[in-house]
C-alpha cells in the first residue's frame, strides 16, 4: 500500500512541477522530456529483465543442484540458532535459511548478478510459508531490509569506477564504505526488529552481532595493511574464488547424493526464465515513475531546497553536491551510478564530493528496485512496513556516510 502511494506521488508531484515550469518559466521542453522518459524507462525495465534471464537461469539452476545435493539444508541447520531469533516465524531447519544465507553472502562480496537470483529463490521459498499470498510476512520484510541496507564487504565496481575516473587512490573509499554499510545494516535490523517485536537482547544475537563487529574490524585492519594494487587484486580474487567454489561445491554435493546434476540444473533454470518474465510489469511501473520524477526537475529542486535549508541553519553544506547519488540510490541503481560518475567528473574523483558520492553509492542499496523485483516475483501487493524500514535503513546509511566522509576526507 505504501508503495502504491509513493508511485502515485511520483506522477502527481512531477506533473505539478512541470505545469509550474511551463506556465511561469515558459519551459516548453519539460513535458516532452517527461514523455520521453516514460518510453525510455519502459525500454530500460524490459532490458534489465531480459539481461537478468540468463543470470537467473544459471543461478537458480545451481541452487536446484544445491537443494537436491543437501547443501542448502546443511546451511539451514548450521544457521538455525541465529535465524530462529532473527526470523522467528520460519520453521527451524527450513531450506529457506540456506537460501537467505547464500543471498547475503553474495551481497557482502559485491556479487550483484549472483545475489539477485539467490534472493528471488529465497523469496519464493518464503512465499510457500505465507498464509496470505498477497501480503508480505515478517520474515519477508526482514529479509528485504537486509538486502536494501546493502551490506557490502568488497565494493569492487565502485573502486573500478574511481580508477577509471583518474583517482590517485581508487581504494581510499573502501574502509569508509565498509563502515557506512555496516551501520546501515545494523540500523535496518534494529528498526525492523522493533516493528516486529523481535528480542535482540539474547545471548545468541549478542554473540552474533559482536562477532560480526569483530569480523568487520579484522577485515578493515587487514586491508588497511595493503597498498591499492594489492587490495584490488585480493578483493577481486576472493570474490571470484568464492563464487566458483560455490558452483563446484554444489555440483560435487549433487554427485555424492547421486543426483542427476544436469537435469536438476535444467529444472531450476526453467524457473529462472519464468521469474524474469514475471517481474517485467513491476520493473516497468517503478522505473517509469522514477524517470518521470527526474525529468520534471523535482530531484533538482529537492537538492536545492536541502542546500538552502542547511546553509540557513548555519551548517556545512559541502556534502549537498553528493546528495543526488544518495537520493537516487533507493530509486535506481543505474541512476545513482550515473550521479556518482557525474559528481566525480564535475568536482574531481579525489574531491570531497567525489569521494562522498562513492560512499553514498556503496552504503545502501536500491530499495524500490528490490521491493519491485522481490515482491513482484511472488505477487505481493501489500508490503506493510517494508518500505518504512527499508528507507529508514537507507537514511541511517546516508547519515553515517556523511559523518564518515567528513571524518576521513573533510
Amino acid at each position: 500500500m505504501v508503495l502504491n502511494y509513493i508511485w502515485i506521488a511520483f506522477f502527481l508531484i512531477a506533473f505539478v512541477i512541470a505545469l509550474v515550469r511551463l506556465i511561469f518559466m515558459g519551459d516548453t521542453e519539460v513535458f516532452p522530456a517527461m514523455m520521453d522518459s516514460t518510453f525510455s524507462s519502459s525500454k530500460t525495465a524490459f532490458e534489465i529483465s531480459l539481461g537478468l534471464t540468463g543470470v537467473l537461469s544459471l543461478w537458480l539452476g545451481i541452487m536446484k543442484i544445491g537443494e537436491k545435493g543437501g547443501v542448502v539444508n546443511l546451511f539451514a541447520r548450521l544457521l538455525s540458532p541465529i535465524f530462529s531469533k532473527l526470523f522467528p516465524d520460519i520453521p527451524k531447519g527450513h531450506p529457506v535459511t540456506g537460501s537467505i544465507f547464500m543471498n547475503i553472502a553474495a551481497n557482502m562480496l559485491g556479487l550483484d548478478n549472483a545475489a539477485t537470483p539467490l534472493g528471488l529463490r529465497a523469496m519464493e521459498q518464503l512465499q510457500e510459508l505465507n498464509p496470505k499470498k498477497d501480503t508480505a510476512t515478517n520474515p519477508m520484510i526482514m529479509f528485504l531490509v537486509l538486502n536494501t541496507s546493502g551490506l557490502t564487504l568488497i565494493p569492487i565496481s565502485i573502486m573500478v569506477y574511481r580508477a577509471q575516473m583518474g583517482a590517485a587512490q581508487p581504494t581510499d573509499i573502501f574502509i569508509p564504505i565498509l563502515i557506512a554499510t555496516f551501520f546501515s545494516t545494523l540500523a535496518g535490523v534494529i528498526i525492523t526488529s522493533l516493528y516486529q517485536r523481535i528480542n535482540l537482547l539474547n545471548r545468541t544475537m549478542l554473540l552474533t552481532l559482536g562477532g560480526t563487529c569483530l569480523m568487520v574490524a579484522a577485515i578493515i585492519w587487514g586491508f588497511s595493511q595493503m597498498d591499492k594494487d594489492k587490495m584490488n587484486v585480493v578483493s577481486t580474487s576472493i570474490a571470484n574464488i568464492m563464487l566458483m567454489t560455490i558452483i563446484v561445491g554444489f555440483i560435487v554435493a549433487g554427485m555424492r547424493k547421486k543426483v542427476n546434476v544436469y537435469d536438476a540444473f535444467i529444472e531450476g533454470a526453467k524457473d529462472g526464465f519464468d521469474t524474469a518474465v514475471r517481474i517485467i510489469p513491476y520493473l516497468v511501473a517503478i522505473l517509469v515513475g522514477i524517470g518521470v520524477f527526474r525529468a520534471s526537475g523535482a530531484m533538482d529542486m529537492l537538492i536545492e531546497g536541502i542546500s538552502w535549508t542547511v546553509s540557513a541553519c548555519g551548517g556545512n553544506s559541502d556534502f549537498v553536491g553528493a546528495l543526488p547519488t544518495a537520493l537516487m540510490k533507493p530509486l535506481s541503481g543505474s541512476g545513482a551510478r550515473g550521479m556518482m560518475v557525474d559528481a566525480m567528473t564535475t568536482y574531481g574523483a579525489d574531491s570531497f564530493i567525489g569521494r562522498l558520492s562513492c560512499i553514498f553509492q556503496g552504503s545502501t542499496d536500491t530499495t524500490f528496485y528490490i521491493l519491485a523485483v522481490y515482491f513482484g516475483s511472488v505477487s505481493i501487493r501489500y508490503t506493510r512496513h517494508a518500505v518504512v524500514c527499508g528507507l529508514l535503513a537507507d537514511l541511517a546509511g546516508i547519515i553515517a556516510a556523511i559523518a564518515i566522509g567528513y571524518f576521513f576526507f573533510g
